[in-house]
């Protein structure tokens, strides 16, 4: 068989292929390809903005002191529902990390999860992660109820959602950076 450049496409596409199939790799492949095909969020239309209903809810801290929201009443807030076991959540992390240790004294950061200690444990110590990880000891707050993840909300200090973003996204882009910056200045 003669490799020309069509065969070796075909060779590599069929290679692709067949690594989604086999069930070791599956999970690292589809975490490479959504970290490919992550983009910045964008932002909410203004007249589509939802406001937080209440900032009265009671939050466990799993690698971190428990705390209730409302410490972020007045503040700007990066709320992110994600799972150790998602493969669109752990592609989007790197991206939240860098940005938490830039801003994590300027903005308040909740990571939401219903994962058990030990794979939470393992997870942040195998990827090197270090941001506060929190779990609900009470009802989540309108509009806070999304059954999918990941879910992100990028909060002002007025309590308005200004990025709502379900799926995995590029959190460490400029675009997001300049509109913390923004909100940070008002």
């Amino acid at each position: 068989m003669k490799f020309n450049k069509k065969n070796i496409s075909n060779l590599a596409f069929a290679i692709l292929l067949l690594l989604f199939f086999i069930p070791n790799t599956r999970g690292m492949m589809q975490i490479f390809l959504t970290r490919i095909f992550s983009f910045s969020p964008g932002m909410v239309d203004v007249e589509e903005r939802a406001q937080v209903s209440s900032y009265d809810w009671k939050l466990h801290g799993v690698n971190t002191e428990s705390m209730n929201f409302n410490v972020g009443k007045e503040k700007v807030v990066l709320l992110n529902y994600w799972a150790t076991w998602c493969p669109p959540c752990i592609a989007e992390m790197p991206s939240l990390q860098k940005l938490y240790n830039d801003y994590k004294d300027k903005v308040v950061f909740v990571f939401l999860t219903t994962d058990d200690d030990p794979e939470l444990k393992k997870f942040m110590s195998d990827k090197s992660y270090y941001y506060p990880i929190y779990r609900s000891l009470s009802e989540h707050p309108k509009p806070f109820i999304s059954k999918t993840i990941p879910a992100t909300y990028l909060i002002d200090k007025k309590g308005t959602i200004v990025i709502d973003k379900v799926g995995a996204a590029n959190w460490n882009s400029d675009s997001v950076r300049e509109t913390i910056d923004q909100l940070l200045a008002e």
